[in-house]
């Protein structure tokens, strides 16, 4: 699996999925500073990584959630693959969405799965893991048993393993932040200076650079 890790995050920075700029730092919408930009949405664009991503993930959910009866992905970024996944397994598909619609039925989980399903969820990107849980609780308030999440990639911050083990939720990732800056080191994509910058912030993301 640290092969994968590590393949998957050499392809996202191929295809600029991922930026890492220690010295030109993103804003996050949260307005944490951040020398990491990641859009899995990207991979969605070229078939032979949409492809691998998609086996990835359906590979994850065979070999530790075989019990999933059903497939939910998280509104917006995990719609694609959530419906590719659970089209190779063959088994129902909804997206959960981050609110209600504010329109016609007020729907927060968009698609009919059988009762007492076993879902899996899929997700694309886990930051602190608030919004990817909020999706697990909307599944459970509707009566499904959530038997595990998969996604694309998370960079570990320590309070998303605490959300997620308050929650009695299992994560699978096929890539993780520690890979992706093994990669970029290995590959002189970042300079061996930027290292402990990108340490540094990892530790504590919601203070750096403030």
């Amino acid at each position: 699996m640290n092969n994968y890790k590590k393949d998957f995050a050499k392809r996202l920075l191929d295809i600029k999925a991922i930026k890492l700029q220690p010295d030109a730092p993103f804003t996050w919408a949260s307005g944490w500073k951040s020398p990491i930009y990641c859009d899995n949405r990207k991979t969605l664009s070229y078939p032979d990584l949409r492809s691998f991503v998609k086996q990835g993930l359906v590979n994850v959910v065979k070999e530790r959630f075989a019990n999933a009866s059903a497939v939910a992905g998280v509104a917006t970024g995990a719609i694609a693959q959530g419906a590719l996944v659970a089209d190779v397994l063959n088994l129902p598909f909804c997206y959960v969405r981050s609110k209600p619609k504010d329109h016609g039925m007020g729907n927060l989980i968009e698609g009919t799965l059988p009762a007492n399903s076993k879902v899996v969820v899929v997700e694309d990107l886990i930051s602190t893991g608030g919004s990817s849980l909020k999706a697990v609780e909307a599944l459970r308030q509707a009566g499904f048993e959530v038997v595990g999440m998969v996604a694309s990639f998370t960079y570990g911050f320590p309070i998303a393993a605490e959300a997620f083990q308050k929650s009695g939720v299992e994560l699978v990732t096929l890539s993780d932040y520690d890979h992706l800056v093994e990669v970029a080191r290995e590959t002189g994509y970042v300079k061996e200076g930027d290292m402990e910058t990108l340490r540094e912030w990892r530790e504590a993301p919601a203070e750096w650079r403030k």
